[in-house]
């Protein structure tokens, strides 16, 4: 009795572990929850942020050139055989040894740029980099609002063909069951069950091929959200259904407030820079040097020995550097013409990419508004389509319709219900593509 109830008691315990795990699975996923997953955990996001750190650290690389630079030096040498110098003192030749056995020493070397046009021109090249990475990590967060936005609507809309698909299984088992019983009582022939048979078969294998769809394309939004692809999803139906009136339109799109622009005005700087940097090459550099060493000599290593017997003295010094180019060869020249190419093609790249944006911003509003109207027109179309099947099917159970006409109807059914439902799919797509001709993508997760 008192395993009963410990096997009674363990079952409570993992039902109550286990009913949170499944309706946790079971919560619906918005587009603004997906949206927001992916700005936390797509791949491409998170290394556009590192992109961001590095680019503080590159600055902080170019900066360290500006300031003053200190190295200590030591050094220590043994001369088993030291060098003399010869000299005549008084009419006699004597030897005089240069340097004992060991030396050693040690001291530190200073230099500070005082004027150096090319440091200061890679500091400000430095921070306009600093600037392109944090624009170049906007523009990845608005492509993967795009792409996770544009799969989202996909699999909503395999999802509506999965249940027009079931419903009209469902509608064909129907007549399925009306047909088996005329035949059973020899009122309809063989031929008619074998019809709808086939029909229904084709049904089901629709139906497998949808599903699979709907997993793969489940998978690639999970992918596309920085998602693993073994967590279960569920999307709400009512994301793609709820379709607003035609929003009112520029004649012309703002381009300065696009991210690509941004980075294209970015770009251009960072191009005049690069020139300044090259022809910062003429200029002459200024810089202060200073250095202190001391050195010890002695014929034996007793440098640390208190009765050492070594000769110590100190050494110091302090200068200008001035470094002036003369002629090196017209290196400095080819590369300010090379310089001058990148900024005139960066000049044809701005007006490709101008008008790229304004085409999309066009076509945007030209596929909103045949959208919408197909989506009227195919709305209407369906309704139209379900009420004559209805009352084809009606005629067929009173003998006054026959088996083609009912099946006719049924594939035109099918086939306008999923008319409507790509219709809304391109209508968001075109939508998402006014938003972010906008400069608005953002929109979405707000």
């Amino acid at each position: 009795m008192l395993r009963v109830k410990l096997v009674k008691l363990m079952l409570i315990l993992i039902t109550g572990m286990t009913l949170p795990q499944l309706a946790a699975a079971q919560q619906q996923l918005t587009l603004k929850d997906a949206i927001t997953f992916a700005l936390q955990n797509n791949a491409r996001v998170r290394k556009a942020k590192l992109d961001i750190e590095g680019g503080r650290y590159k600055v902080q690389e170019v900066r360290a050139q500006a300031l003053p630079q200190l190295t200590g030096t030591a050094g220590l040498t043994y001369n088993p055989i030291i060098g003399q110098l010869v000299a005549n003192f008084g009419g006699q030749t004597q030897a005089i040894k240069l340097g004992q056995n060991w030396n050693s020493s040690a001291g530190v070397q200073l230099s500070q740029q005082l004027f150096n046009q090319q440091v200061f021109t890679g500091l400000q090249a430095a921070r306009s980099s600093e600037e392109y990475y944090n624009l170049t990590s906007q523009l990845t967060e608005e492509q993967i609002i795009e792409l996770v936005a544009n799969n989202y609507y996909q699999v909503l809309v395999n999802r509506q063909q999965l249940n027009v698909i079931d419903t009209n299984i469902k509608n064909v088992k129907v007549v399925e069951k009306i047909v088996g019983n005329q035949y059973k009582n020899g009122l309809a022939r063989k031929i008619d069950v074998d019809r709808i048979n086939v029909n229904l078969t084709n049904l089901n294998t629709q139906r497998d091929q949808v599903i699979n769809a709907i997993t793969q394309l489940e998978n690639q939004l999970k992918f596309s959200m920085g998602m693993p692809v073994s967590n279960p999803i569920s999307l709400p139906a009512t994301e793609l259904t709820e379709v607003t009136v035609l929003p009112q339109f520029a004649d012309s799109v703002d381009l300065a407030n696009r991210t690509e622009v941004k980075i294209l005005n970015t770009q251009d700087k960072l191009l005049s820079l690069q020139k300044k940097a090259y022809i910062a090459e003429y200029y002459p550099s200024l810089a202060l040097t200073g250095n202190y060493t001391y050195s010890s000599q002695s014929d034996g290593f007793d440098f640390l020995s208190s009765n050492a017997a070594a000769i110590g003295y100190g050494a110091s010094a302090v200068g200008l550097t001035l470094r002036v180019p003369i002629f090196n060869g017209f290196l400095t020249r080819s590369k300010v013409r090379q310089a001058n190419v990148d900024i005139l093609k960066a000049k044809e790249d701005r007006k490709e990419s101008t008008n790229s944006l304004n085409l999309a911003y066009e076509n945007a509003k030209i596929q909103l508004r045949n959208n919408l109207n197909t989506i009227n027109a195919q709305r209407k179309n369906a309704d139209l389509a379900q009420e004559i099947y209805k009352s084809t099917q009606n005629n067929y159970n009173n003998g006054l319709a026959s088996l083609t006409d009912l099946l006719e109807t049924e594939n035109s059914l099918t086939e306008a219900q999923n008319s409507y439902t790509q219709a809304l799919l391109n209508y968001k797509i075109a939508e998402i593509q006014l938003i972010k001709s906008n400069g608005n993508i953002k929109s979405l997760v707000q």
